[in-house]
């Protein structure tokens, strides 16, 4: 089995433990946090958006101009669960924002168009 199979699978693999209620545990959080970005990346490729999931990861995606120093304009940021919930559109966008669980600043920062990602890599 290829790591990015792996890491496809644990998208799986951890929202079965959120629906038995199990503890995720940190590395399964951690793969398919990695996996979801990644696959952002290849839907909405470009460097236009930052999208940040601390500790576990960051990816610029979205077509648009290219942010070069600095802090870039437009960046999504949000913690690791909330990045599944809404990857996998258990968490609408619209909540994630209104309850804080999600910062989006900046005119292209609504990723709503790109979402749910899948965990099928291959598609």
């Amino acid at each position: 089995m290829s790591s990015a199979h792996n890491k496809s699978e644990s998208v799986k693999e951890a929202l079965d433990a959120l629906d038995r209620g199990d503890d995720l545990g940190r590395s399964l959080l951690r793969d398919a946090v990695r996996f979801l970005l990644a696959e952002l990346a290849r839907r909405a490729p470009g460097r236009s958006v930052e999208v940040r999931v601390p500790p576990f990861g960051a990816i610029q995606c979205v077509a648009g101009p290219r942010h070069t120093r600095g802090t870039p304009p437009n960046v999504v940021e949000t913690d690791p669960l909330t990045w599944l919930l809404l990857a996998t559109e258990r968490v609408s966008w619209s909540d994630a924002v209104s309850d804080g669980r999600l910062r989006a600043s900046g005119i292209r920062t609504d990723l709503t168009e790109f979402l749910p990602l899948s965990g099928d890599a291959g598609e």
